[in-house]
């Protein structure tokens, strides 16, 4: 994926007009990513819990205990995206999507190397931060 089309995507989860099909675990990494990139995690953090939740609206997925937007998911993903790009200061961040895409944070199941399965899908980890239980997160 080029800059541009890593930036266009951006803007379509942000204005909500990212169909559906596309939004894939690639698209949710490439996206947190973006965020990272541009606004360090903590402020990603906050346009990427409020933008998922606006997307899934759009798509009529209802954000519960039981589906939709992930707290836990979202959070441990942000920081992990940080220690990611803290490991290739100054490369681009196409660049950095394409090692990042090709790595084992691209494995749906990454998380279950920190998490439990209960724990992680737990309603508990959906509606807000649990700390991992298996092995601590990069900071």
């Amino acid at each position: 994926m080029t800059a541009e089309e890593l930036d266009d995507l951006a803007q379509r989860f942000a204005t909500c007009t990212l169909p559906k099909p596309q939004w894939t675990h690639a698209a949710h990494l490439a996206v947190g990513l973006w965020h990272v990139n541009r606004y360090g995690a903590d402020e990603a953090q906050e346009h990427l819990r409020g933008g998922i939740r606006r997307l899934n609206e759009s798509h009529g997925t209802i954000n519960s205990s039981t589906g939709g937007y992930h707290e836990t998911v979202t959070r441990a993903y942000v920081q992990l995206l940080a220690a990611f790009t803290e490991q290739y200061p100054g490369v681009p961040v196409a660049e950095q999507l394409r090692r990042l895409l090709a790595g084992p944070l691209a494995d749906k199941a990454a998380l279950f190397s920190f998490y439990s399965r209960g724990r992680l899908e737990s309603a508990a980890a959906r509606l807000g931060w649990v700390e991992p239980d298996l092995a601590p997160l990069a900071r």
